[in-house]
């Protein structure tokens, strides 16, 4: 069994509560726009880490992460990137690559949107966490936790990190 932390759109941003969340998690995901190295670097202290670079990243980041992250995690076939759009609206760039050889889970960030569905004709489940850093429109900041065993999503748990001009709710 594995816990994951998935969060993306950080745009520089890493904090204490990011961290806490991270430090007890077995691997952390990351869905790009890292934004700097720093935030990677604080993630990989807290877990091991697999991440994907995003549009806002620049040459440093993409050197050391991919534009796209396929891998098994105990039993679960996981395809990461950052703009992948959505059941019914896919990006393009990763459309015919879901179609020809669907994961089990498929995992992108970029719109800033919570976003958790299954692709019925295409048998994924599709995560966006939202977005944990402090930039853009969403009004809470948000991550998913949940644990994967013999094949299998269990116990997944939106965080709300509080509003994004500050504040808990």
């Amino acid at each position: 069994m594995k816990k994951i932390l998935l969060l993306s759109d950080t745009h520089s941003y890493i904090d204490d509560q990011i961290l806490k969340h991270a430090k007890a998690a077995d691997e952390v995901w990351h869905a790009g726009d890292i934004g700097d190295l720093a935030v990677t670097e604080a993630l990989k202290n807290a877990a091991p880490l697999r991440a994907v670079f995003g549009n806002i990243d620049d040459h440093e980041i993409r050197k050391e992460f991919p534009l796209n992250n396929r891998l098994s995690c105990e039993g679960v076939d996981v395809l990461i990137t950052h703009i992948g759009g959505y059941p019914g609206r896919y990006s393009p760039a990763i459309r015919e690559e879901l179609k020809a050889d669907p994961p089990k889970l498929f995992i992108c960030g970029h719109s800033h949107i919570l976003k958790v569905m299954m692709d019925k004709d295409l048998g994924l489940l599709h995560m966006n966490p939202g977005a944990a850093g402090k930039q853009g429109f969403q009004e809470y900041r948000t991550i998913i936790r949940f644990e994967i065993d013999a094949g299998k999503i269990h116990n997944m748990e939106v965080i709300n990190l509080g509003r994004l001009g500050g504040g808990n709710e």
